[in-house]
């Protein structure tokens, strides 16, 4: 049985969370400061840590830097009102394993809490490698054949999103859903504008085509092996 930690300082959110928690069998246990929380991450085995950003003594993200910088491997997952794409990028950077904005679906966190869980805390990537693609997923940057693509968040997290899915079709919805967070289709050609911008940064004038276009269906990432 899973435990895991809440660090929330409002009082209703955090009944909500403990009380959905508990019923789907986790031991749940709550901190309601920074302090607090920190304490308990060092203390305690926990498997999994759900952090607020606005905490009354402190940022969210700087506690999970913290326990970054002192070899804790925890997954953590961000709560937070500020759900802007700069906001979910600092999350990710400063250490955090996922984001939810508020407000949320409880049963959206438990199905963010059931991933976590799966992946091996062991396994936490920091860079991704794919033919000549470099992504350093905690610096926020990536290269091909060592030349820096300079890439905007949203390219970066497209570019993220297609390199863990080579060979396979990345249809447009997929893309709406996954990385606008979008649950409707907005009508509009949001995905092949920022398509086309990551395409010219990463396949170059002379190099082999990485990212390609599939008619009538989406996108698919070619990379050599």
């Amino acid at each position: 049985m899973a435990t895991i930690l809440l660090i929330e300082d409002d009082d209703g959110t955090a009944q909500e969370i403990l009380l959905g928690l508990t019923r789907a069998g986790y031991v749940a246990v709550r901190e309601a400061t920074g302090e607090g929380g920190l304490a308990a991450i060092r203390a305690n085995g926990n498997d999994l840590v759900i952090v607020d950003r606005q905490l009354p003594d402190s940022e969210g993200l700087d506690l999970i830097a913290t326990m970054r910088s002192e070899g804790i491997r925890t997954p953590a997952l961000v709560l937070s009102a500020m759900g802007s794409l700069d906001d979910r990028v600092r999350g990710l950077r400063a250490g955090g394993d996922d984001y939810l904005p508020k407000p949320f679906a409880l049963i959206e966190l438990l199905a963010r809490i059931e991933a976590l869980l799966r992946r091996p805390v062991e396994g936490r990537e920091t860079r991704l490698f794919a033919g000549p693609i470099d992504i350093d997923l905690l610096g926020g940057s990536a290269m091909r054949n060592g030349r820096d693509l300079e890439l905007l968040p949203r390219e970066l997290l497209l570019l993220e999103y297609l390199v863990r899915r080579p060979g396979r079709v990345v249809t447009r919805m997929m893309l709406l859903q996954d990385v606008w967070g979008y649950n409707f289709d907005p009508r509009s050609n949001v995905v092949d504008v920022h398509m086309s911008r990551l395409r010219r940064k990463v396949d170059g004038e002379g190099d082999l085509p990485l990212i390609r276009n599939v008619r009538g269906e989406g996108y698919r990432f070619d990379a050599p092996a």
